[in-house]
This record gives structure tokens, C-alpha cells and sequence, in this order.
């Protein structure tokens, strides 16, 4: 019997990874479903775009700001052995604007906005607002779903961009204040090294990054199980699974996006 017990554990645990994979799917092409479908809960997405935005604003300005300043301290050193340290602001720039600024600010996010949303919906879940809400006539998926999960893919790329920027102010303090080199040029030098190619993609991911964290919040918050214990565990999972999405979701833009490249 012990040697039957690890066997059927793997069992136990692939069926409920295929049954999470299942549900996940159907509360995705639910919202689908209903994303655009009227009537529109215009005043309680605005509402919800200020508490995704604006509350996570300041927490993403200072990760950039500190990521700006850590990735040019760290890579100073070995472009001055090299003689290449003229390339720095190329370098972070084109580093921070394709990878580091949208993967970074999207696990924030995630930490921020998923645990949220499923800590949020599990105790409307726990406390019954939500069965009330559906035997009173009103959609409460509509209502509390739909509209986070736009909030979030609407707001995710704005955050992005804002983190990105300060994380260049920050890269170029440090070039400003070691290497002599203003402000003006620093960004001058920035901007011309980037291009399309790099800006375009970033931003598009950006929209799936917010997709993906607002989803996965909803969906465990959404199908909490009863009682306190339930929520603590929604907002936990939220964060995981919408963690390990965000490197799933990064991991394909970036092959996509090779393949444009190559052709």
C-alpha cells in the first residue's frame, strides 16, 4: 500500500490541476462573455480604476526609482572595466522599458491588486453579499467581476509606464551624480536608442499582465471557500497563480515577439 500511496497522490493532485485549468477557463470565457455586453457599470469602473491605480502608484514609483538606481550601481563597474560605460543609459533603458519595468511592476501589481481583489470578494463571498446580490435581481458578476478585471487591464500598462520613467530618473541620477553626465543627455540618449520594437510589445504585454492579475484575484476571490480561513487562502493563491501566470504570459509575448523579429 505504500508503494500504491505516492502514485495515487500524483493522480490526486494532476486532476486538481486539471480541474483548476478547467474552471479558470470557464470564469475567463464567462467574462468574455459578459465584458462587453451592456448594461455598462461605468461609475463602479472608474471607481475601481482609482483603487488599481492610484493606491498602487506610489508602491510602483519606488520600486522603479530603487530598481533604476540598484541596475546601474551594479552594472557601472564592470562597463568601466570593459571602457563601455558611455553605454550605460542604452543599456538600462532598453533593459527597463522591454523586461525589468513590466515584469517587476506586474508582480507588485500582483501582490497588490490580486491579493486584494480575492481578499476583497472572498469575504462578500464568506459574508453572503454576493448570493444576496444575485436573489435581488442584480448581476454580481457584471458588477464586481467585469469591472475589475478591466480595471486592471486598463491601468496595468499606465503603471508600467510611470515605473518605467522613474526607474530612468533614477539610472540617471546615478549617471549624473558619478558619471557627470546631465539629465538632458541621459534621456536624449535613452530615447534614441529605443524604438518600436521595443516599446510596442512591452505595452502589449502590459495589457495581458493586468488581464492575467485581475483574473486570477476575481476568480479565487469569486469561488472562495466558506468561512475566515477561506479568504486568508483566496488572497494567497491569487498571488501565487497570478505570479506564476505573469512569467507564463511573459514567456510567450517574448516568443511572439521573436518571431516578429526574425521576419
Amino acid at each position: 500500500m505504500e508503494d500504491l500511496a505516492f502514485p495515487m497522490k500524483v493522480m490526486e493532485r494532476t486532476k486538481l490541476f486539471f480541474k483548476e485549468v478547467g474552471d479558470l477557463s470557464h470564469f475567463t470565457g464567462r467574462f468574455l462573455k459578459q465584458a462587453l455586453k451592456p448594461p455598462f457599470e461605468f461609475k463602479e469602473l472608474l471607481r475601481q480604476c482609482y483603487q488599481v491605480g492610484n493606491r498602487s502608484l506610489l508602491l510602483v514609483m519606488a520600486t522603479g526609482f530603487i530598481i533604476g538606481l540598484v541596475l546601474t550601481l551594479q552594472s557601472r563597474p564592470t562597463l568601466i572595466e570593459f571602457g563601455a560605460v558611455s553605454w550605460m543609459p542604452n543599456m538600462v533603458g532598453i533593459s527597463i522599458v522591454r523586461e525589468i519595468g513590466p515584469v517587476i511592476t506586474a508582480l507588485i501589481c500582483s501582490g497588490r491588486i490580486a491579493s486584494g481583489f480575492g481578499a476583497e470578494l472572498g469575504s462578500m463571498r464568506v459574508t453572503e453579499q454576493i448570493d444576496a446580490m444575485e436573489v435581488s435581481g442584480t448581476n454580481p458578476f457584471k458588477y464586481l467581476v467585469v469591472t475589475r478585471i478591466w480595471a486592471a487591464t486598463l491601468m496595468l500598462p499606465l503603471l508600467v509606464i510611470f515605473g518605467d520613467l522613474i526607474a530612468l530618473y533614477g539610472s540617471s541620477l546615478v549617471e549624473n551624480l558619478k558619471g557627470d553626465v546631465s539629465f538632458r543627455l541621459y534621456f536624449n540618449t535613452v530615447f534614441d536608442a529605443l524604438s518600436y520594437g521595443d516599446l510596442l510589445p512591452a505595452t502589449i504585454k502590459s495589457f495581458f499582465f493586468g488581464f492575467v492579475i485581475g483574473l486570477t484575484g476575481c476568480y479565487k476571490g469569486y469561488h472562495s471557500d466558506k468561512g475566515t480561513a477561506g479568504v486568508g487562502i483566496a488572497a494567497n493563491t491569487a498571488v501565487v497563480m497570478a505570479s506564476l501566470l505573469l512569467f507564463v504570459v511573459d514567456f510567450i509575448a517574448v516568443f511572439v515577439s521573436d518571431i516578429f523579429y526574425e521576419l
